[in-house]
């Protein structure tokens, strides 16, 4: 595996994220403002190589004070996550695009019992991404998806992959935003942050099934290629498929009930439609 090529001749520009840093809310702004900055590198807004604005800049759009970013920076450097560099050419750097999880002292909780919800949630949402990704995906879409799953295979084909798993997964979390991004629509991208980070319980417990990695990138392949292709009959067959596999080990795991396409509430509404529609289209009885 290629070790990541640090570019510092690259300067910060704000044009490079979708969204500037957040005011800090909290009172725990140490810890906020350290997954607040990881959370952009994990889900690919940052990556290995690239400059973070000044430490005065950052520091007045997080509204915390420097001493207090100066300890988020340090605590992300001796993760090796962030690395700064001093000099004319220095600078606060991103060294590594993989988050250790003990890093992330407060994640958002989410209820073991709130994951069968969530997946049906996405199993509404995920299909209709892709066809509007297939409508407004560019090139450099398709590419920035076809290097992910290059980099899933040569992790998958490591003799260490298990020191990779997290990677691995992280890698998977950027192919599905990368999908949302292509839709050009912020909205849309929003949401599936919230969905995939709510997934993270789920997602960790599929990572250790028998040859998921494997799957993982050919599933991913042949979205690529049906998205790009326009096909979207098969973007539904295998968006059924990708969506399913999380779905069925999540019910094995936990023995509870099948992850429905449609939500129970909806489910009389779609009822009383079709007998509507059965009636409507029914002969004349004169």
């Amino acid at each position: 595996m290629k070790s990541p090529v640090l570019r510092d001749d690259r300067p910060y520009s704000g044009a490079g994220l979708e969204r500037s840093f957040e005011p800090v809310s909290t009172r725990r702004t140490f810890e906020e403002a350290v997954e607040q900055i990881a959370e952009k590198i994990k889900v690919g807004d940052l990556h290995a190589g690239d400059r973070l604005p000044s430490e005065r800049e950052l520091a007045a759009q997080m509204r915390i004070s420097r001493p207090t970013l100066r300890e988020a920076i340090k605590a992300l450097t001796e993760a090796s996550v962030l690395e700064v560099r001093r000099g004319q050419s220095g600078g606060i750097f991103v060294a590594s695009e993989l988050i250790p999880r003990q890093l992330l002292r407060r994640r958002q909780e989410i209820r073991f019992s709130e994951i069968a919800g969530v997946l049906e949630a996405r199993r509404l949402l995920e299909p209709r991404v892709a066809q509007l990704a297939a409508v407004h995906a560019s090139e450099g879409d398709f590419g920035a998806m076809a290097q992910t799953i290059e980099r899933q295979r040569e992790l998958a084909a490591s003799d260490d992959f298990l020191q990779h798993e997290d990677l691995f997964l992280q890698l998977d979390l950027k192919f599905h935003l990368t999908l949302a991004r292509a839709t050009r629509n912020s909205t849309i991208v929003g949401l599936m942050r919230s969905l995939l980070r709510q997934l993270e319980i789920a997602r960790d417990m599929a990572m250790h099934a028998p040859l998921v990695p494997g799957w993982t990138i050919d599933i991913h392949e042949r979205t690529l290629a049906a998205v790009r292709a326009a096909d979207f009959p098969l973007i539904d067959e295998v968006m059924d498929e990708h969506l399913a596999q999380l779905e069925q080990i999540w019910e094995r795991e936990t023995g509870r009930g099948p992850i429905r396409p449609l939500p129970d509430f909806l489910q009389p509404v779609a009822e009383r439609s079709h007998a509507l529609r059965v009636a409507t289209h029914l002969p004349d009885a004169n």
